[in-house]
């Protein structure tokens, strides 16, 4: 029994000093806390803020008023969280809220300082309201750099390629829809880059309205895009639709990177076959004769050609066929296929599909240099071969 006195006696007196009017710094405190705050900051880039209360009194009611965040974007990162824990051996109750920031400007930015309002008890079971004010952290913010296109700086990004059903083995006159899917952590939806432009030298392309949402999780926002085109070929064999691209910049690597989605071949009932394709035997480039001689020989040609076609309407397109030297876009293509552009050498035999019609030979050709040129691993296409095989009609 005088145990259980001498107890109370102890308890009772603590228990009064803690719940009463005068609150002790030691008692409340609020604190931010930034995620990697020695780490260098971009413009967009996203800032992880954690807001952490730690209290050694009862708490009736609270409510925590956030400051302005001039300069900055924001997102909550979920409901706000009370656990308990054990401070040098004391229960405490934790306060904590998590935050997304995402720099506005360059230069210096200040968090202004979020003031948590409580509701205390006293030692004459009172309530009382009382006010804990965290301190504010300035950053040092630098510019993005420039880019062509949209700065978009992500922790992580999945971006996948999805068919609603087998690109090569349509059935004539079906046609597919194509879904891709660009997940990002570290950023809000509408900072996604707009859903590009898919485009093919022979297939009717039917883009459908993008969808983006986002996700909320500790560590950032997940963003999500949906990107989704219906695609018909236009031919009887196949068309081929373009790769699609754009840059962005991993904010754990501190890299500036591309994402590639590889270009598709779009066929009815023809399966694309596997493996690399064989590589061609490179071919010594023939010289070309001097001027006089072509010249002489080129007139030489071109009036046996008006001989032969006496009676016919013959149109630019066919002249142009039968006549390759003259035409723009085979010089084209030879120009690019001697500075060892393969993109450009692509774009020119891509216009040339769309200016005389597709065929079976030269989409294959198209098809065969897409597979080297958009393999990072692989060896440099065989331009030369590509070009000579191309404006000769795939022979």
């Amino acid at each position: 029994m005088m145990r259980a006195l001498v107890l109370l006696c102890l308890v009772v007196p603590a228990l009064a000093v803690a719940q009463t009017r005068e609150v002790l710094p030691e008692e409340l405190s609020l604190t931010i806390e930034i995620e990697d705050a020695a780490a260098e900051r971009l413009v967009g880039e996203m800032v992880l803020v954690t807001i952490k209360g730690t209290y050694r009194r009862h708490i009736t009611r609270e409510s925590l008023k956030q400051p302005e965040l001039e300069g900055f974007s924001w997102s909550q990162l979920g409901q706000d969280m009370w656990t308990e824990a054990r401070i040098r051996g004391q229960k405490v109750k934790v306060f904590t809220r998590r935050m997304a920031l995402f720099p506005e400007r360059a230069g210096p930015l200040t968090i202004g300082a979020f003031t948590h309002n409580l509701t205390l008890i006293d030692e004459g079971d009172d309530w009382f309201e009382h006010a804990v004010l965290s301190q504010a952290i300035d950053i040092e913010v630098k510019p993005a750099p420039e880019v062509e296109g949209v700065w978009f700086p992500v922790k992580r990004l999945i971006v996948t390629d999805q068919w609603s059903n087998a690109p090569d083995q349509l059935a004539p006159g079906e046609a597919v829809l194509r879904v891709i899917r660009v997940e990002a952590l570290g950023v809000t939806p509408e900072m996604i880059p707009p859903m590009p432009e898919l485009t093919s030298p022979s297939a009717m392309i039917f883009p459908h309205p993008e969808q983006r949402l986002a996700e909320l999780t500790p560590e950032g926002p997940v963003s999500y895009a949906f990107w989704r085109w219906t695609i018909r070929p236009t031919n009887d064999v196949s068309t081929i639709v373009e790769p699609i691209t754009f840059p962005y910049f991993d904010t754990e690597t501190r890299q500036s990177l591309e994402a590639i989605i590889s270009p598709q071949r779009i066929a009815y009932g023809v399966k694309v076959p596997s493996g690399p394709p064989p590589t061609a035997a490179r071919v010594q480039e023939a010289r070309l004769p001097g001027w006089p001689l072509a010249s002489a020989a080129a007139l030489i040609f071109l009036g046996g050609l008006s001989v032969g076609l006496r009676g016919r309407t013959v149109t630019a397109n066919e002249v142009l066929r039968r006549v390759p030297r003259i035409d723009p876009l085979v010089r084209g293509l030879v120009k690019a296929t001697r500075k060892g552009d393969g993109r450009a050498a692509r774009r020119m035999a891509a216009r040339m599909i769309e200016r005389d019609g597709p065929s079976p030979a030269r989409q294959d050709l198209i098809a065969s240099l897409d597979r080297t040129l958009f393999n990072p691993a692989g060896a440099p296409p065989d331009l030369a071969h590509f070009s000579r095989s191309f404006i000769s009609g795939g022979r």
